[in-house]
């Protein structure tokens, strides 16, 4: 992955997405190290929230560190070409859907989120992106999740992390404008 297409992605993503000018300037700040796992004690992550075709579910993970239901993401890694791409190989490692695509490579949520407990970095700057995937689509639990099902967006689980169901509105609507009358074609790795 290069600093470039990172600071690339963000630089497109609009000031109206909570988070995304503060990211921007932590990654200027820190530089590459703002990447990686090993960079310091917060760090970029990549996530995809994936809904149902008519955006009215959305398919989350029971993480297992966190004990809470969000959608799916983690670290980037060396081979990643991109936010995008790191979020669309997590979404694929963590539901199990090897063939989800994003609807396009944009960044439609930031997320800065101080961490607790079981996780041994203090702070991850989630990247968040989105997918479509039908919801008779076969999922698996990964070793990072307890369970993988589909919620309706308007009667989430209780134990979601604070300030999700906005997120998650935010990223449908976004989503929603995506697909419009004439939906653009799934951005394929």
């Amino acid at each position: 992955m290069r600093l470039a297409d990172v600071v690339s992605a963000l630089a497109r993503t609009d000031d109206t997405v909570p988070g995304a000018p503060a990211a921007r300037r932590f990654v200027a700040e820190h530089g590459a190290a703002a990447l990686w796992r090993d960079g310091g004690p917060e760090h970029l992550t990549a996530s995809c929230f994936v809904f149902s075709p008519d955006l009215g579910h959305v398919l989350l993970c029971l993480h297992r560190k966190g004990r809470f239901w969000v959608q799916f993401g983690g670290h980037l890694e060396p081979g990643d070409r991109g936010t995008a791409d790191a979020a669309r190989r997590e979404a694929r490692e963590e539901s199990g859907v090897t063939d989800l695509v994003l609807l396009t490579d944009e960044v439609v949520d930031v997320d800065r989120h101080d961490l607790h407990g079981g996780f041994a970095c203090a702070a991850h700057w989630d990247v968040g992106h989105l997918a479509v995937v039908p919801r008779d689509r076969a999922t698996t639990v990964s070793d990072e999740s307890d369970d993988v099902a589909w919620f309706p967006v308007d009667a989430l689980p209780d134990a979601v992390p604070a300030g999700f169901p906005s997120r998650l509105l935010r990223a449908r609507a976004r989503a929603a404008v995506v697909l419009g009358p004439h939906p653009p074609a799934p951005v394929r790795p």
